[in-house]
């Protein structure tokens, strides 16, 4: 058995967030200047933009966007891992509390009735999951809320299979149009029940946007969706163009049988994600 202290997990959460306030993922930087080279006109001069800001942020380690978002913390906690100090929850909040200060980040989390700001980011949506081994996991994903605002969830019914799923794919992000701040990034949940499809919607944006899911089928669903998106021609900030979408991620789990959940969770083009293992 080993033991950690969850100050461990604190200082790591703290670093994470000061990393993913500033920077783009390096898939994402690498995909938005792909699509910078196949657009023209209007949607190739937003993605300039999108790239500058980009660069200078991560140079000068400002905010790369003005919503530095709710922290979004995902942890793999290894089964031979015995926690030891203060409470897990309050460790992974006092490190977003001390990287939301001391990064300047905009602290955004409220109460929901009142609208009274917590002061500090906190707390975080944390999300534990136990797997096997004697490391910890932690993934910090800051979500803004002009894209997460613009997430769906489908109950769809068995009977529309596979061409329901494109389609609420598609809907969705028809339907968010401009306001996701496009190029987007499309994270997909496949089955489970109305509460978990939606966690692995948020998983999926987690991924590497090279990266394919290792079944076969749902893989094709992740090319097929990303092509009818960018076939909708709302491209870069809405200007227009062929790049609606850099990525379809889907992660897919068993379901009832009565049942076809598919939660669609939007991410803007300023994909910010940092990964420890301890």
């Amino acid at each position: 058995m080993r033991i950690l202290d969850t100050q461990v997990i604190s200082e790591c959460v703290y670093r994470l967030a000061r990393r993913a306030g500033v920077t783009l993922t390096d898939s994402c930087r690498l995909a938005l200047m792909k699509a910078r080279d196949t657009e023209e006109g209007a949607a190739r001069f937003a993605l300039d933009a999108v790239l500058q800001n980009e660069e200078v942020a991560r140079r000068e380690q400002m905010p790369v966007c003005q919503d530095t978002g709710m922290a979004v913390v995902l942890i793999e906690l290894g089964q031979e891992v015995s926690l030891r100090g203060k409470l897990l929850s309050d460790a992974v909040d006092e490190g977003v509390k001390r990287a939301y200060e001391e990064g300047l980040f905009r602290k955004s989390i409220c109460d929901p009735l009142t609208r009274a700001n917590t002061g500090d980011n906190t707390p975080a949506h944390l999300h534990v999951d136990i797997v096997t081994g004697d490391r910890v996991k932690i993934t910090f994903l800051p979500k803004g809320f002009g894209s997460e605002n613009m997430s769906r969830l489908s109950m769809l019914t068995p009977a529309e299979g596979r061409e329901g799923i494109l389609n609420a794919i598609v809907e969705a992000v028809r339907l968010a149009g401009s306001r996701p701040c496009p190029p987007v990034v499309v994270g997909v949940g496949i089955g489970g029940s109305f509460d978990s499809c939606t966690l692995l919607a948020k998983k999926a944006l987690t991924r590497e946007l090279s990266s394919s899911h290792p079944r076969a089928d749902v893989a094709a669903i992740e090319e097929e969706a990303l092509a009818r998106i960018n076939g909708l021609g709302i491209g870069a900030q809405g200007f227009g163009g062929r790049v609606t979408a850099l990525k379809v991620l889907c992660e897919i789990a068993p379901t009832h049988i009565a049942g076809l959940p598919v939660a669609v969770n939007m991410q803007c083009h300023c994909v910010r994600c940092e990964k420890e293992v301890l």
